[in-house]
Protein backbone atom coordinates (compact mmCIF):
# COMPACT_ATOMS: atom_id res chain seq x y z
CA UNK A 1 0.00 0.00 0.00
CA UNK A 2 1.52 3.16 -1.18
CA UNK A 3 1.35 6.51 0.82
CA UNK A 4 -1.31 8.20 -1.05
CA UNK A 5 -3.83 5.18 -0.57
CA UNK A 6 -2.98 4.91 2.79
CA UNK A 7 -4.12 8.31 3.81
CA UNK A 8 -7.32 8.47 1.59
CA UNK A 9 -8.30 4.80 2.71
CA UNK A 10 -7.76 5.17 6.25
CA UNK A 11 -11.08 5.43 8.42
CA UNK A 12 -12.00 5.08 11.88
CA UNK A 13 -12.61 1.69 12.88
CA UNK A 14 -15.44 1.24 15.95
CA UNK A 15 -16.07 -2.96 15.49
CA UNK A 16 -13.55 -5.16 15.87
CA UNK A 17 -12.21 -9.00 15.49
CA UNK A 18 -11.43 -10.41 19.22
CA UNK A 19 -7.70 -11.76 17.45
CA UNK A 20 -4.98 -10.75 19.41
CA UNK A 21 -2.34 -8.12 18.12
CA UNK A 22 1.01 -9.96 18.34
CA UNK A 23 3.08 -7.32 20.76
CA UNK A 24 5.74 -7.47 17.71
CA UNK A 25 3.45 -5.75 14.91
CA UNK A 26 2.64 -3.71 17.69
CA UNK A 27 6.47 -2.75 18.47
CA UNK A 28 7.37 -2.42 15.04
CA UNK A 29 4.31 0.03 14.30
CA UNK A 30 5.95 2.16 17.01
CA UNK A 31 9.09 1.83 15.19
CA UNK A 32 8.23 2.98 12.19
CA UNK A 33 5.61 5.84 13.84
CA UNK A 34 8.21 7.36 16.75
CA UNK A 35 9.55 8.70 12.94
CA UNK A 36 6.87 11.28 13.22
CA UNK A 37 7.76 14.82 13.27
CA UNK A 38 7.71 16.75 16.25
CA UNK A 39 8.94 20.88 16.81
CA UNK A 40 12.78 20.36 17.48
CA UNK A 41 12.77 16.63 17.61
CA UNK A 42 11.61 17.25 21.13
CA UNK A 43 9.63 13.92 20.85
CA UNK A 44 7.26 15.00 23.65
CA UNK A 45 4.73 11.38 23.23
CA UNK A 46 5.42 8.68 26.14
CA UNK A 47 3.56 5.53 25.09
CA UNK A 48 1.73 2.87 27.40
CA UNK A 49 0.33 -0.27 25.24
CA UNK A 50 -2.74 -2.17 27.09
CA UNK A 51 -4.24 -5.55 26.04
CA UNK A 52 -5.53 -8.36 27.98
CA UNK A 53 -6.59 -8.60 31.61
CA UNK A 54 -5.11 -5.19 31.97
CA UNK A 55 -7.03 -3.39 28.88
CA UNK A 56 -10.73 -5.27 30.25
CA UNK A 57 -10.38 -4.06 33.71
CA UNK A 58 -9.87 -0.87 32.06
CA UNK A 59 -13.02 -0.83 30.00
CA UNK A 60 -15.05 -2.37 33.12
CA UNK A 61 -14.47 0.27 35.22
CA UNK A 62 -14.96 3.20 32.73
CA UNK A 63 -18.41 1.53 32.44
CA UNK A 64 -19.28 1.22 36.07
CA UNK A 65 -17.95 4.61 36.63
CA UNK A 66 -20.45 6.09 33.69
CA UNK A 67 -23.30 4.09 34.97
CA UNK A 68 -22.83 5.64 38.67
CA UNK A 69 -23.27 9.07 36.79
CA UNK A 70 -20.46 10.34 37.50
CA UNK A 71 -18.81 12.88 34.90
CA UNK A 72 -15.87 12.09 32.32
CA UNK A 73 -12.95 14.23 33.27
CA UNK A 74 -10.22 13.77 30.19
CA UNK A 75 -6.83 15.98 31.04
CA UNK A 76 -6.94 17.49 27.73
CA UNK A 77 -10.03 19.75 27.78
CA UNK A 78 -11.79 20.63 24.15
CA UNK A 79 -14.41 23.13 23.55
CA UNK A 80 -17.43 22.32 22.46
CA UNK A 81 -18.24 22.73 18.82
CA UNK A 82 -20.38 25.40 17.53
CA UNK A 83 -21.44 26.50 13.55
CA UNK A 84 -19.93 24.15 10.72
CA UNK A 85 -18.03 22.13 12.87
CA UNK A 86 -20.91 21.30 15.13
CA UNK A 87 -22.70 20.39 11.64
CA UNK A 88 -19.96 18.15 10.62
CA UNK A 89 -20.01 16.47 13.69
CA UNK A 90 -23.61 15.91 13.00
CA UNK A 91 -23.51 14.71 10.11
CA UNK A 92 -21.11 12.04 10.74
CA UNK A 93 -23.44 11.21 13.97
CA UNK A 94 -26.32 10.71 11.92
CA UNK A 95 -24.38 8.64 9.19
CA UNK A 96 -22.94 6.13 12.05
CA UNK A 97 -26.17 6.26 14.12
CA UNK A 98 -28.30 4.98 10.75
CA UNK A 99 -25.85 2.64 10.23
CA UNK A 100 -26.16 1.33 13.56
CA UNK A 101 -30.16 1.46 13.38
CA UNK A 102 -30.05 4.02 16.32
CA UNK A 103 -32.90 6.30 16.72
CA UNK A 104 -32.70 9.34 17.31
CA UNK A 105 -35.72 9.16 20.31
CA UNK A 106 -33.81 5.61 21.18
CA UNK A 107 -32.17 6.23 24.48
CA UNK A 108 -30.76 2.85 25.13
CA UNK A 109 -29.56 1.90 21.74
CA UNK A 110 -27.69 5.72 21.81
CA UNK A 111 -26.46 5.11 25.64
CA UNK A 112 -25.16 1.39 24.34
CA UNK A 113 -23.23 3.11 21.68
CA UNK A 114 -21.84 5.57 23.93
CA UNK A 115 -20.42 2.56 26.36
CA UNK A 116 -18.70 1.62 22.98
CA UNK A 117 -16.51 4.06 23.49
CA UNK A 118 -15.72 3.77 27.25
CA UNK A 119 -14.71 0.16 26.17
CA UNK A 120 -12.44 1.26 23.54
CA UNK A 121 -14.36 0.25 20.52
CA UNK A 122 -14.27 -3.84 21.93
CA UNK A 123 -11.00 -3.86 20.35
CA UNK A 124 -7.80 -6.02 21.55
CA UNK A 125 -5.18 -3.27 22.57
CA UNK A 126 -5.18 0.35 22.87
CA UNK A 127 -2.45 2.76 22.84
CA UNK A 128 -2.29 5.64 25.20
CA UNK A 129 -0.19 8.51 24.32
CA UNK A 130 1.06 11.21 27.37
CA UNK A 131 3.09 14.09 27.74
CA UNK A 132 5.00 15.48 30.52
CA UNK A 133 2.99 18.14 32.40
CA UNK A 134 5.91 20.75 32.18
CA UNK A 135 5.26 20.76 28.32
CA UNK A 136 2.23 22.87 26.93
CA UNK A 137 -0.78 22.66 24.93
CA UNK A 138 1.37 23.05 21.55
CA UNK A 139 2.62 19.50 22.17
CA UNK A 140 -0.62 18.33 20.70
CA UNK A 141 0.50 19.18 17.28
CA UNK A 142 3.29 16.75 17.80
CA UNK A 143 1.19 14.33 19.18
CA UNK A 144 -1.54 14.32 16.32
CA UNK A 145 1.55 13.90 14.27
CA UNK A 146 2.40 10.76 15.89
CA UNK A 147 -1.36 9.36 16.34
CA UNK A 148 -2.02 10.02 12.72
CA UNK A 149 1.26 8.12 11.51
CA UNK A 150 0.66 5.16 13.88
CA UNK A 151 -2.91 4.79 11.73
CA UNK A 152 -1.37 5.14 8.92
CA UNK A 153 1.45 2.24 9.84
CA UNK A 154 -1.11 -0.07 11.01
CA UNK A 155 -3.00 -0.44 7.87
CA UNK A 156 0.15 -2.54 6.26
CA UNK A 157 -0.33 -5.27 8.92
CA UNK A 158 -3.86 -4.96 8.17
CA UNK A 159 -4.98 -3.30 10.88
CA UNK A 160 -7.68 -0.63 11.78
CA UNK A 161 -7.24 2.27 14.64
CA UNK A 162 -9.81 4.97 16.05
CA UNK A 163 -7.91 7.88 17.75
CA UNK A 164 -10.22 8.73 20.14
CA UNK A 165 -10.55 9.51 24.14
CA UNK A 166 -13.78 8.48 25.52
CA UNK A 167 -11.30 5.16 26.87
CA UNK A 168 -9.36 7.34 28.79
CA UNK A 169 -11.81 10.44 30.10
CA UNK A 170 -11.64 8.79 33.60
CA UNK A 171 -7.60 9.04 33.99
CA UNK A 172 -7.22 8.09 37.31
CA UNK A 173 -8.44 4.79 35.92
CA UNK A 174 -6.05 3.86 33.87
CA UNK A 175 -3.50 5.22 35.88
CA UNK A 176 -4.44 2.35 38.68
CA UNK A 177 -4.05 -0.27 36.40
CA UNK A 178 -1.03 0.82 33.84
CA UNK A 179 1.07 3.18 36.58
CA UNK A 180 1.14 6.24 34.36
CA UNK A 181 2.91 9.31 36.83
CA UNK A 182 0.05 11.70 37.74
CA UNK A 183 3.17 14.28 35.93
CA UNK A 184 2.44 13.46 33.21
CA UNK A 185 -0.86 14.39 31.41
CA UNK A 186 -2.89 11.66 29.34
CA UNK A 187 -3.56 13.14 26.07
CA UNK A 188 -5.32 10.94 23.77
CA UNK A 189 -5.66 6.96 23.10
CA UNK A 190 -6.07 4.76 20.11
CA UNK A 191 -7.60 1.68 19.54
CA UNK A 192 -6.37 -0.74 17.25
CA UNK A 193 -7.29 -4.22 15.97
CA UNK A 194 -7.95 -6.43 12.93
CA UNK A 195 -11.42 -4.64 11.44
CA UNK A 196 -14.85 -6.65 11.92
CA UNK A 197 -16.00 -5.25 8.41
CA UNK A 198 -19.58 -6.82 9.07
CA UNK A 199 -19.47 -4.07 11.42
CA UNK A 200 -22.25 -1.57 10.35
CA UNK A 201 -20.34 1.13 11.64
CA UNK A 202 -16.74 0.70 9.73
CA UNK A 203 -19.26 1.15 6.68
CA UNK A 204 -19.53 4.81 7.58
CA UNK A 205 -17.86 7.16 4.85
CA UNK A 206 -16.94 10.95 6.43
CA UNK A 207 -17.08 13.32 3.77
CA UNK A 208 -14.59 16.04 3.32
CA UNK A 209 -14.73 19.96 2.24
CA UNK A 210 -13.88 20.32 -1.21
CA UNK A 211 -10.03 22.36 -1.33
CA UNK A 212 -11.60 25.42 -2.95
CA UNK A 213 -13.74 25.84 0.66
CA UNK A 214 -10.69 25.78 2.72
CA UNK A 215 -6.95 26.48 0.81
CA UNK A 216 -6.21 30.09 -0.27
CA UNK A 217 -3.90 30.36 -2.89
CA UNK A 218 -1.31 33.57 -3.13
CA UNK A 219 1.57 34.15 -5.68
CA UNK A 220 1.23 31.02 -7.28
Amino acid sequence: MDINEAIQTRKSIRGYRPTTVPKEILQEILEIATRAPSGMNTQPWEITVVAGEVLDKIRQENIQRFDSGEVPHPEVFRKPYTGKYRERQIAIAVQLFQLMDIAREDREKRNDWTKRGFRFFDAPAAIIISVDDILDDTVQFDIGALAQTIALAALQYGLGTCIQRQGIMYPDIVREYTGISEHKRISICITIGYPDWDFPANKVFSEREQIEKTVAWHGI
